[in-house]
């Protein structure tokens, strides 16, 4: 299953690192509409699922930043002489931080923003037999010490049909 999650990971990372319709357009077009909003562009979209205090400690972090990862995969085998056929949830997990706390969760709102507008606007065939219907959830958990000072996360998850 290795392959699927890998390549799976891998598509996500190239629609959000686009340069025609990546999230850093799209964060470029929600504050361009918003003189309140500064514009915050993402600095690093990785294939990883690491927690804060590992990356931090690692020394390479740069925030504002989205962590994509698949967590889990369901073969529910309902093409039956498929290798694979059922479901992957996929995760990009957005982290921001900032030296000033008023900052931090509507530049990380912004972020999330443009993230599930480019899923929105993603819905249909991604190749190598995956699809995505077009549904998300969103969780974001409270402001904490991290990253520059203040680091808050938000994790927009998503499930894609896949048939091999």
């Amino acid at each position: 299953m290795a392959g699927i999650s890998g390549t799976l990971t891998k598509a996500v990372v190239s629609k959000l690192t686009s340069t025609s319709e990546g999230v850093n357009i799209r964060i470029g077009a929600i504050t361009q509409g918003d003189a309140t909003l500064a514009p915050v562009a993402v600095k690093s979209v990785l294939a990883q699922n690491v927690s804060v205090d590992i990356s931090d400690n690692a020394g390479h972090t740069q925030y504002p930043s989205i962590l994509v990862y698949c967590d889990k995969l369901s073969n529910a085998m309902t093409e039956k002489f498929r290798e694979f056929s059922g479901h992957a949830r996929m995760n990009a997990e957005v982290r921001h931080s900032e030296d000033r706390l008023d900052r931090v969760q509507a530049n990380l709102q912004t972020t999330v923003d443009a993230v599930c507008a480019l899923l929105a606007d993603s819905r249909g065939d991604w190749g190598n037999g995956a699809f995505y219907a077009g549904g998300y959830d969103v969780t974001y958990e409270p402001v904490a010490r991290g990253g520059r000072n203040f680091l808050q996360r938000a994790k927009v998850s998503f499930e894609l049909e896949v048939s091999r």
